[in-house]
């Protein structure tokens, strides 16, 4: 470089430098290709230092000619009045559903499965970002089922199925707008969605009585172990205090949704194995059943023992916690044990 007759700087470069590099001041190197490419120019004949500019100056006037603020892009505002009409169509529903989380306790976990389900979509953007849309009309049938089946639980007054449509028309507009392979990484987090769910009463006591039996029956086996005689009839346990009724809030239903429901939101985090994630919910029903049981033990122990008035009161909650905190860990050593049993196996073979 060399300084003029007004101290204005000249660059003298070779022509073979100026096709590969441009100097600047002795000192900086910009590969001209590099920066074609980075400012999504066409690669031209850059060997003369006064082509620069001009094309620079263009590319950065597209690259700001692209740049569309969110509220101006028609793909937000469609997707905003989506969202407006299907909040329209659900929002009683919502609420009802919202309300009946709050209110029973059987139900109290589905607070927890939306915020899971955000969770996951959360996690697999970087997944969902890289997928190339591929809409298809087959997502239209899927809707149009949706819509038939939120009628038919509207005018029916059956709150599941309607519920259930919710699922179905976000599965629709995920296969019409993005494609099956978008529903494809999306679905785990579609179908866990179901358990915020009530369960129908007609199914939910269709449940509940067995469980009640099979609570009472074991129960009524370990008492005497323990030196309680007992008599059962039914879900009742005769005492030699007191009869001690297996009630529907005693069947365990509650612990058996809640701990399914951690069960595969711990197994999804904790293990990356489908096999094993499967095993460990379906390992949260026997889990959940035999943690009741000793919950039932304990209480007839305390009426036998102590004081029935407290063994129905304040330990009759307590331990109702207790043993869903047993079952929780229950739940962690059993997947320990199975991690630690296929690694040995593995070694074997």
């Amino acid at each position: 470089m060399s300084f003029g007759r007004n101290n204005a700087p000249t660059i003298a470069a070779s022509s073979t430098d100026m096709r590969g590099k441009l100097q600047i001041f002795n000192a900086t190197f910009i590969d001209i290709g590099t920066v074609n490419r980075l400012l999504n120019c066409t690669y031209t004949d850059l060997r003369e230092p006064t082509n620069i500019m001009p094309q620079l100056a263009q590319a950065v006037s597209l690259s700001k000619q692209e740049f569309i603020p969110w509220w101006k892009r028609p793909q937000a505002w469609r997707a905003a009045v989506l969202l407006a009409l299907i909040g329209w169509l659900y929002a009683p529903i919502l609420v009802k559903l919202v309300a009946q989380w709050w209110a029973d306790p059987n139900f109290s976990h589905g607070f927890f499965v939306p915020a899971f389900a955000t969770y996951v979509l959360w996690e697999d953007r970087e997944q969902l970002r890289r997928i190339q849309g591929a809409p298809s009309n087959w997502g239209l049938p899927l809707i149009f089922l949706s819509l038939i089946t939120l009628l038919l639980g509207v005018f029916g007054a059956e709150l599941f199925i309607s519920r259930i449509s919710l699922l179905l028309l976000a599965a629709g507009i995920v296969v019409f707008l993005r494609g099956w392979l978008t529903l494809r990484v999306v679905l785990f987090p579609l179908i866990f969605l179901v358990l915020m769910i009530p369960i129908p009463a007609i199914v939910f006591n269709e449940i509940t009585l067995p469980l009640q039996v099979l609570a009472s029956k074991l129960s009524a086996w370990l008492l005497p172990y323990l030196g309680v005689p007992v008599f059962r009839e039914g879900n009742v346990i005769n005492l030699p205090a007191m009869p001690l009724e297996v009630a529907d809030a005693c069947s365990g239903i509650r612990s058996l949704l809640s701990l399914t429901t951690l069960a595969i939101m711990y197994g999804y985090l904790m293990e990356k194995r489908i096999r094993l994630r499967v095993l460990l919910a379906l390992a949260s029903i026997p889990i959940a059943v035999a943690a009741n049981g000793l919950r039932i033990v304990g209480t007839g122990l305390l009426v036998q023992y102590w004081d029935p008035d407290k063994a129905q009161g304040f330990f009759h909650e307590f331990s109702g916690w207790l043993m869903f905190v047993f079952s929780l860990l229950t739940l962690f050593m059993f997947h320990q044990f199975i991690k630690v049993f296929g690694r040995s196996a593995e070694v074997s073979a």
